[in-house]
């Protein structure tokens, strides 16, 4: 596809299975192979060839994952070229819904088949878990999951789930005589004038407020299909239904609630202290929105680069410090042009790593501008690419991606073991400000996520809400994990605030990850501040064994207690007091 910034990628592996000029947009051409699954699995005579047969599945699995993932890249890099959105629009109308039931008739051939006992019984020398344990697990779980009826409403969820992307990506304001989009309006937040915060912040706001309704739509028509999917499915909710779909075998919604309890104790105190301190300092009587970003002793706001490519080069000097292995990967990444940084209008908002599961090579999208937050987005990413790179001799296709839980420590480790070298970026005061200002989103996201992770619980097990009670229960919950912040005057805006959490629209449920990630990649940063060299080799030894072993045993190879109560989380509150009193 032309409009994807990246040409020809060197395969991982030659194909043995998929024809090499087979067009896998066309329905037509790829029914055959899954026939030829089908019948092959028939005549399987050993735990070995049955091996094989899921290699075979594995090939067909990743090219079409590779053929989605190119065309909705091309979406979101352009999505105000009509050519891309109809590509990728055809593959969710056309393809997926003709390849979940196939892939559910090879899943349930594997579960029933005479010598997947035997498939269980080989494993690994010196390992305690079964080779294939996991992937069985996961396989019967979406047998079990998986209803025909549910592939056209998923399909309608996809739709609406791309209007949120398109209708986000089109928003701009006229700010000072020039057209803007809503990311490059987010540097006006750091400038020092204070009336200037507040007319960005303002315009920006009352943007969102003029596209109310047709958010407010999108999410009534995701929660219908997503409630008729987790009936279908037999769940008296979403919320139970979602935590079974995305395999949450090793913590329960209840573990959540005790996250967010733990949240509220232990972290929020401290964003309430920071926020004391920054009204103090910017000698203000209350906070407001447009006072968050800007730097409380009203110095200009941290560059740390005037262009994409000067990004990218100090990014890779940081990598040449930290680990030979991870600097050879990005520089990869860089020469096979797969990576997507500049913002520009028609560019999808936000920013994201996603694996070409054929080439078995990483992408990177995001919207750099030239903030602080670009130099902690593009570490994110890298460490999530870093994650796909380590994989890449994995042939068994389910292996080569990781819990989310598991893949965020991945990419939050990066950003906490990046920074010990930001001087790349930065003069040494700067460094210290941009290690401070990072530290304080670390410990600003525990109560954000708590929050976002609260609301889709209640959002999913309130069924028939109103919009205006949706709202109150937004409101109660910034009221439990907000900070002190002086909203007077911009009531809606508040009480819409999560229009702006993609999550919500495009993942539901897909957030408290990030906290348990964060807790995993707090516990890595402090074991390399006891032992470096053994804290970056467990990680990429963890990273190594990507979705072959159970959430907790993931965490342990990286040096981690997967736990996130209190327990686990008033040390690491401690830790980050301690390290942000270092940097005052």
């Amino acid at each position: 596809m032309d409009l994807l910034p990246f040409g020809k990628l060197p395969s991982a592996r030659p194909r043995k299975f998929v024809p090499q000029n087979i067009d896998l947009g066309d329905w037509r051409q790829i029914a055959p192979l899954f026939d030829e699954l089908e019948k092959q699995a028939g005549h399987v005579a050993s735990a070995a060839a049955l091996e094989r047969w899921l290699f075979d599945w594995s090939e067909l699995t990743a090219a079409l994952d590779e053929e989605g993932s190119r065309r909705y890249i091309a979406m979101t890099c352009h999505t105000d070229n009509s050519d891309a959105e109809k590509a990728y629009l055809h593959f969710v109308e056309n393809v997926e819904p003709q390849l979940k039931p196939r892939q559910f008739a090879l899943e349930k051939i594997y579960v029933t088949h005479a010598l997947r006992e035997e498939l269980l019984e080989m494993g690994d020398a010196g390992v305690a878990v079964a080779r294939y344990e996991i992937f069985d697990r996961d396989v019967k779980n979406h047998v079990e999951l998986f209803r025909p009826e549910n592939v056209a409403l998923e399909t309608e969820e996809a739709k609406l789930s791309q209007q949120y992307q398109k209708l986000t990506g089109s928003l701009t304001v006229n700010f000072r005589g020039e057209e803007r989009t809503l990311v490059q309006m987010g540097r006006y937040l750091e400038e020092p004038d204070r009336a200037l915060r507040q007319e960005a912040w303002e315009l920006v706001a009352n943007r969102r407020l003029e596209e109310l309704d047709k958010f407010d739509g999108i999410l009534d028509g995701q929660i219908k299909l997503r409630g008729e999917i987790a009936k279908n499915a037999g769940f008296d909710n979403y919320r139970d239904y979602a935590f079974r779909r995305m395999g949450r075998f090793d913590y329960t919604a209840d573990d959540c609630a005790e996250f967010h309890a733990a949240v509220e104790r232990d972290m929020v105190p401290i964003i309430r202290e920071l926020q004391a301190q920054r009204r103090a300092q910017l000698k203000l009587e209350k906070l407001r929105p447009w006072d968050l970003s800007v730097d409380p002793l009203n110095r200009p706001p941290l560059k740390p680069f005037a262009e994409v490519g000067e990004m990218v080069s100090r990014t890779q000097r940081i990598f040449d410090s930290l680990d030979g292995e991870l600097a050879r990967g990005f520089k990869q990444m860089d020469e096979l042009r797969l990576l997507d940084l500049d913002n520009r209008k028609g560019k999808a908002p936000g920013g994201y790593q996603s694996t070409l599961a054929e080439a078995r090579l990483p992408f990177i999208f995001m919207n750099a501008i030239g903030l602080q937050r670009d130099v902690e987005t593009i570490l994110h990413e890298a460490g999530h690419a870093f994650h796909a790179l380590a994989t890449r001799g994995e042939d068994l296709y389910s292996y080569r991606n990781a819990p989310i839980e598991f893949c965020e420590v991945a990419s939050m480790s990066m950003e906490l073991l990046g920074n010990e070298f930001i001087e790349e970026f930065y003069e040494p005061v700067d460094a210290n400000r941009a290690r401070r200002v990072h530290l304080e989103g670390v410990a600003g996201v525990f109560p954000w996520i708590a929050t976002v992770d609260a609301f889709q619980h209640w959002i999913y097990t309130h069924p028939g809400h109103t919009r205006e009670e949706r709202r109150n229960a937004w409101l109660q919950l910034m009221d439990r994990f907000g900070g002190d912040v002086d909203w007077t005057g911009f009531e809606s805006a508040r009480a819409n605030f999560w229009h702006r959490q993609l999550h919500i629209f495009l993942h539901p449920f897909y957030y408290i990850e990030y906290g348990i990630a964060q807790l995993g990649a707090l516990q890595v940063w402090a074991n390399s501040k006891r032992d470096r060299v053994k804290a970056l080799n467990d990680y990429k030894g963890s990273l190594r064994l990507g979705g072959s072993r159970p959430l907790p045993e993931l965490f342990q190879a990286a040096g981690c207690r997967f736990e996130f109560s209190e327990a686990t989380i008033q040390p690491l509150a401690k830790m980050l007091r301690e390290e942000l009193a270092k940097l005052s």
